[in-house]
């Protein structure tokens, strides 16, 4: 298998079908939506609106907690949060579009077993 071939189908399966694109969709307009909302909400409590994106991506988010944790002690600077919201929301957006396609190979029959002979 080339190695085009490859990239072509992990972008397929992590943002070309339904399951993966409403996920990312949830994931980029909760993390809008925190970015947006400290402009205009003078509450005292609006950076908690930050967490949405964390919970939609745990829990591959919870790894790239620890290793902020570990890393520099509970005070990881914020393009490393935001950078480990992105990449835990694509690599869990690949494995539901590779459940998804799994679904859906089964359904059209591609997936069964058959008996020899």
């Amino acid at each position: 298998m080339k190695t085009s071939t490859r990239i072509r189908t992990l972008t397929r399966l992590t943002v070309a079908n339904r399951a993966s694109a409403v996920y990312l969709a949830l994931v980029g307009g909760a993390m809008a939506v925190a970015a947006l909302e400290p402009l205009f909400a003078n509450a005292p409590d609006a950076s908690l609106i930050g967490v949405w994106p964390a919970l939609f991506t745990f829990p591959a988010f919870g790894f790239v907690a620890w290793l902020g944790e570990a890393g520099w002690g509970g005070d990881a600077p914020a393009w490393f949060l935001v950078g480990g919201i992105v990449l835990s929301a694509l690599a869990q957006s690949l494995a539901l579009g590779a459940a998804w396609e799994g679904l859906r190979g089964r359904r059209r029959g591609r997936g069964r077993l058959t008996t020899a002979g």
